[in-house]
């Protein structure tokens, strides 16, 4: 199944991921993102692609 991992280490919390996710697997907890809809996503890396801090990478598991 595949779920973004988030480097919580660069995450800056601007919440620009959660936006773009359209099917809700993203929030911002504690001031980062955090995967909280894992059945969710469907690898399609959007996150991945509009995070301005390179924190998200989208992998199979």
């Amino acid at each position: 199944m595949p779920i973004p991992e988030i480097d919580t280490d660069e995450c800056s919390g601007c919440g620009i991921c959660v936006d773009t996710c359209g099917n809700e697997v993203l929030d911002i907890v504690g001031s980062v993102a955090t995967v909280v809809n894992e059945d969710a996503c469907t690898a399609c890396g959007d996150c991945m692609e509009e995070c301005p801090m390179g924190a998200i990478e989208v992998e199979d598991e």
